[in-house]
């Protein structure tokens, strides 16, 4: 597994930023954000974007040498490098309250809510846009089974944010 670094990771957000395509971090690297430190290596970047961006973001990062490597654009997919860097990418649109609709690959839509985007942390002192710990519970309680990782991840939320955690997301008593 190539591990996506914090180095790399801040130099995709600042090429996004210089670009002034607006992205929020979801996934591992939005927990470590909102947690401040990184707790785990991380197999790639989840960024959530406005599906209006996604061509922007395509031609940009091809530039910079990541290509189509999985999914359906413009909704969900995933760009890689030939270092094995990924950038797994889920676009939405906003409807009139600011929620992030977001189609996924079986042509439903997932809802963000508006108050998810309100998300702010850092990583190696880089202030980053991520979303909201109560939102990053919401996206692992529904969708797919955690695994190991996301009970860690999910458990650090809780004891960092007090955030209230679903009996799928706490770890099964052994």
């Amino acid at each position: 597994m190539t591990e996506m670094t914090s180095s790399s990771l801040i130099e995709i957000l600042c090429l996004l930023e210089a670009a002034d395509i607006p992205v929020w971090l979801d996934g591992g690297w939005g927990i470590d954000a909102l947690l401040e430190e990184q707790s785990r290596p991380h197999k790639d970047a989840d960024l959530v974007m406005q599906v209006s961006d996604v061509p922007q973001i395509r031609e940009f990062l091809e530039k910079h040498g990541f290509a189509l490597k999985q999914g359906s654009p413009p909704n969900s997919f995933v760009l890689a490098n030939e270092a094995g860097l990924e950038v797994d990418v889920h676009a939405i649109k906003f409807d009139t309250h600011g929620n992030g609709v977001y189609r996924m690959e079986n042509g439903l839509d997932w809802i963000y809510p508006a108050e998810g985007f309100s998300g702010q942390g850092t990583i190696d002192g880089h202030n980053v846009h991520c979303l909201s710990p109560a939102i990053q519970v919401l996206c692992h309680a529904e969708g797919y089974t955690p695994i190991e990782k996301d009970f860690r991840d999910m458990e650090l939320l809780r004891e960092k944010f007090g955030v209230e955690l679903p009996p799928q997301l706490k770890p099964k008593e052994g």
